[in-house]
């Protein structure tokens, strides 16, 4: 699964061919949740509350840039990376 992104020790992964709603992978510390790219809303899993504002505004931020990744993941083909919330 590549990662697309780091910041703030957060690793954002989208795996190739996964099922529907488009979405990734946020890691940290351990704790892993499913955000949806439409809403930045977790579908799964466990995140740190003080994390997931970050997260939303990140993920609104680069809404067009995800969503074609997350193409690109359904195609196998390459993802880009994607600019952090600290850069």
């Amino acid at each position: 699964m590549p990662i697309i992104s780091t910041f703030f020790g957060i690793i954002i992964k989208i795996h190739y061919q996964d099922h529907n709603p488009p979405h990734f992978h946020a890691e940290y510390q351990g704790q892993q949740a499913i955000f949806a790219i439409k809403n930045a809303r977790i579908i799964e899993g466990d995140f740190p509350k003080k994390l997931i504002p970050v997260i939303k505004e990140w993920t609104l931020e680069h809404k067009i840039e995800l969503l074609d990744d997350w193409e690109r993941a359904q195609k196998n083909e390459p993802l880009l990376k994607i600019s952090g919330a600290d850069s």
